[in-house]
């Protein structure tokens, strides 16, 4: 365990990178936020770390169109990927984030950990299972967060967590999962806890992979949505 302690509150933004080769160096510990593009990811972003602009929120989803990286401490960041599965933007851009968001997920050494979020309302569409999938058989440790459960009575909510959590008791994963509101907070803290504690691990170093159009560099490779 290392010895650095995380506050996600100190976290700062770096660098907004369109790939892999224009982030910082691959070392530390990094953990990535992904979803789909109306999955209140931005909102996530600010609630953990008390900022309400840190991530930018607009009302047309799918508006993350970049790599964005933001510095909690040393060699330690949280990573904003691009959302996938709804943007209302032409197929070529949105294929050029896709590729950054895969090539990130393939080839990103540091990275320790996975905030995968859903609206609990409408969890587990194909893209996110692909992806859960991917990090179960990457032995990635996963955090699913169950947004927008303010929308739901507390019994409803209560269910459709437990009902994520058998429909991927199967995949035999580090995978937790909890409702999420980042109206009302709820979950927050469960979150930080688990989130701090993967960044808070012993680091190694890595050296940045060699910049490549093969899709060969991993035995878990994603699907190809998330590499086109």
């Amino acid at each position: 365990m290392s010895s650095t302690k995380i506050h996600l509150t100190k976290a700062a933004f770096t660098i907004s990178a369109p790939d892999i080769r224009r982030l910082p160096a691959d070392s530390g510990i990094e953990v990535a936020f992904a979803g789909r593009s109306n999955a209140g990811k931005s909102s996530a972003l600010n609630t953990l770390t008390n900022q309400r602009g840190l991530a930018r929120i607009s009302k047309t989803p799918g508006r993350t169109q970049l790599i964005n990286v933001f510095e909690v401490a040393e060699n330690r960041r949280l990573i904003d990927l691009p959302g996938y599965g709804f943007a209302k933007v032409p197929l070529e851009m949105k294929k050029k984030w896709q590729k950054a968001l895969g090539e990130y997920l393939e080839k990103r050494q540091c990275l320790k950990g996975i905030v995968i979020l859903m609206d609990i309302r409408h969890p587990l569409k194909d893209l996110d299972m692909d992806l859960i999938q991917w990090a179960a058989d990457s032995e990635l440790a996963t955090l699913v967060l169950l947004t927008k459960c303010d929308k739901l009575s507390q019994g409803k909510r209560s269910a459709e967590v437990l009902s994520v959590k058998k429909a991927l008791a199967p995949l035999n994963a580090d995978i937790r999962v909890q409702a999420f509101s980042s109206l009302k907070y709820t979950g927050k803290e469960q979150a930080d806890a688990i989130i701090c504690d993967w960044l808070e691990q012993e680091a190694e170093d890595y050296d940045l992979p060699e910049a490549t159009d093969s899709g060969d560099e991993g035995d878990n490779i994603l699907p190809e949505d998330f590499q086109n």
